[in-house]
């Protein structure tokens, strides 16, 4: 019998660092998952009695286990951590002791076993969640569900059972002719996940845009702050456009300007005395330096660097404030351009298209489809995808795109 034990919504980044992972006074083991979602065979399990994986990625320790996510398989696509059913806090901690990710669960009396999180892989860095799951069952019907078959019926006693002579199951498990059907799932309430990250909004769901080819893929650069500050990007990100995504809390002045080789202002990504202000811009990273961005602010922020594929893409009607970048991957069609003004019913409107089929790099000239300083309705055309298009605005908008035939 599974019994669900909460679910967490908002997927989190992690570095892909060793990591270790762990919850106070609960026993963890790890499954190490391909495409297809289970196990390659009995290797794949790290647990107090096998505990090393061959790669050596992950290792079992007592109460906590250790994760190099730089050194996984490329063939693991996920890592489930699982445990027994007493409840508590699962933790993540990078070698410098921050605690970069924690999910949450209550204990039930319907189950003892639980898969508490995940790790699993996207657009070249890691990514954590919360699964929540349990499994009264024990731990031996837990592994089941990712793929393993385990050799000896598991003994009647109310906790985990070791585990032993596991090998890959070649599907799922179907109940002998005459046996019952398996029982339904029991819904139990859980503890809500544990807030984490900087200054809201949460970052969105990163999803690249499919067939987007224009700028590099990485594992995403967060840093928040408060005030003025000059912030160096890591290596992660690479040579090449990026997306910049920026949120300041409250009101007054926010800019954030790109710092050239002489460590000078090139031209702003974002300048504006919105009020509860968030946007998103692309900008060159350079060849052979890091990227630098001087924030100017009076409250607190945060900003988060992210491959170009990774903005909001343009079809049918959307809405937003402030500036953004937007992809469009359609045919020629007519944008429809709604700009409500600021509080004041004025305020500045425009947006430069860059097409960027066959390009590593922004144009140096893109074309300025629009610029104006009041409320406006407006329809432009615009030429066949893939386009970026970088919109500012000093207040709300709605863009409609009608392709043409």
């Amino acid at each position: 019998m599974m019994c669900g034990m909460g679910h967490m919504a908002k997927n989190s980044w992690v570095p892909s660092v060793t990591l270790r992972v762990g919850a106070e006074g609960v026993d963890v083991a790890a499954l190490l998952l391909g495409t297809d979602g289970r196990v390659r065979g009995d290797a794949d399990m790290v647990f107090d009695g096998q505990p090393a994986h061959p790669s050596g990625a992950v290792r079992h320790e007592p109460e906590s286990l250790v994760l190099a996510l730089n050194e996984v398989e490329a063939a693991v696509e996920r890592i489930v951590i699982a445990g027994s059913a007493d409840g508590g806090a699962l933790t993540a901690v990078a070698p410098d002791g921050t605690a970069v990710a924690s999910y949450t669960v209550a204990g039930t009396p319907d189950a003892t076993a639980v898969a508490f999180a995940e790790f699993f892989r996207e657009s070249g860095g890691w990514k954590f969640a919360g699964i929540g799951q349990g499994y009264g069952s024990g731990l031996a019907g837990l592994v089941t569900a990712y793929g393993v078959e385990v050799a000896e019926e598991e003994p009647a006693v109310a906790g985990p059972v070791p585990l032993t002579g596991v090998t890959k199951m070649p599907g799922q498990a179907r109940p002998a002719e005459g046996a019952p059907a398996p029982a339904e799932p029991v819904v139990t309430p859980v503890a809500a996940p544990v807030a984490a990250g900087p200054f809201p909004p949460a970052d969105r769901p990163y999803e690249l845009v499919g067939g987007w080819e224009f700028g590099p893929v990485f594992e995403p650069f967060t840093v928040s702050g408060d005030g003025d500050q000059v912030v160096t990007v890591d290596d992660r990100v690479p040579p090449g456009p990026v997306l910049v995504e920026t949120a300041h809390e409250g009101r007054g002045y926010f800019a954030v300007f790109p710092l050239d080789r002489r460590n000078k202002d090139g031209e702003y990504l974002f300048s504006t005395t919105l009020p509860d202000f968030t946007g998103s811009s692309v900008t060159p990273a350079p060849e052979r330096r890091a990227l630098r961005l001087r924030v100017r602010a009076y409250n607190r922020w945060a900003l988060r660097v992210k491959p170009v594929a990774a903005a909001r893409r343009l079809e049918g009607t959307l809405r937003g404030y402030g500036a953004e970048a937007l992809l469009y991957t359609g045919g020629a069609a007519d944008l429809q351009v709604r700009f409500e003004g600021n509080e004041d019913g004025g305020g500045y409107v425009g947006m430069w298209c860059h097409e960027v089929a066959g390009q590593t790099a922004l144009t140096t000239r893109p074309t300025l489809v629009i610029s104006d300083t009041d409320p406006l309705l407006h329809t432009v055309p615009l030429p066949p995808g893939p386009l970026l298009l970088l919109f500012r605005a000093d207040g709300p908008w709605t863009l409609t795109v009608k392709e043409i035939g």
